[in-house]
């Protein structure tokens, strides 16, 4: 196959670029993955990501008289981190913690919020002077995320929020769907 890529040129700069785009946007998704903990399926994506950067620049190094190869690489290379991580947008992995302030308690925001099927924790919580503010912890899937910050502007418009990264949620209530892989092979494992 590299036999026909080397008698036609412009294949083989095709070839380089689409591999590094593949390749960038797997170690893009790879990274996420290993973050949120999910080792082994971070593995197989770091093997793929290898095999498909060893071929790419392999390619290169073997042609470093052809300059368009090295551009091809280059702007694959690019374009990868552009695909990677729209991809990983897309996939809306892992869980997002969600922090909510609201000074107006006759809003009762908890409230709304649950009316809106969100699982809403509670805490007592007090202002500039001693007021009484309304502080909620709400973790949701991301991609739930827009929909609840959009909730919340319009339950209480001067609320203010804040939106982190939940690395694992072991402890999903059994009425909620499982959302993170790991669990799905954990719930495998004890059965």
């Amino acid at each position: 196959m590299f036999e026909f890529l080397q008698a036609n040129p412009a294949l083989l700069a095709v070839g380089i670029f689409v591999a590094r785009i593949l390749d960038v946007s797997i170690g893009t998704v790879r990274t996420i993955i290993v973050f949120r903990g999910h080792r082994y399926w971070a593995a197989a994506l770091g093997f793929v990501e290898v095999l498909l950067w060893l071929t790419a620049a392999g390619q290169v190094f073997q042609n470093l008289d052809a300059w368009y190869l090295a551009v091809a690489y280059a702007g694959g290379f690019a374009a990868g981190n552009i695909v990677g991580i729209s991809l990983e947008a897309r996939m809306a992995m892992g869980s997002e913690l969600v922090r909510v302030v609201s000074e107006d308690r006759d809003v009762q925001l908890a409230r709304t919020l649950r009316q809106l099927g969100h699982s809403v924790t509670e805490l007592v919580g007090h202002g500039d002077g001693g007021k009484s503010v309304e502080v909620l912890l709400v973790v949701e899937r991301r991609r739930r995320v827009p929909r609840l910050l959009e909730s919340i502007q319009t339950a209480d418009p001067k609320a203010v929020w804040t939106v982190s990264d939940v690395k694992r949620q072991p402890l999903v209530p059994s009425d909620r769907p499982r959302i993170l892989m790991g669990d799905l092979l954990m719930r495998a494992r004890r059965k």
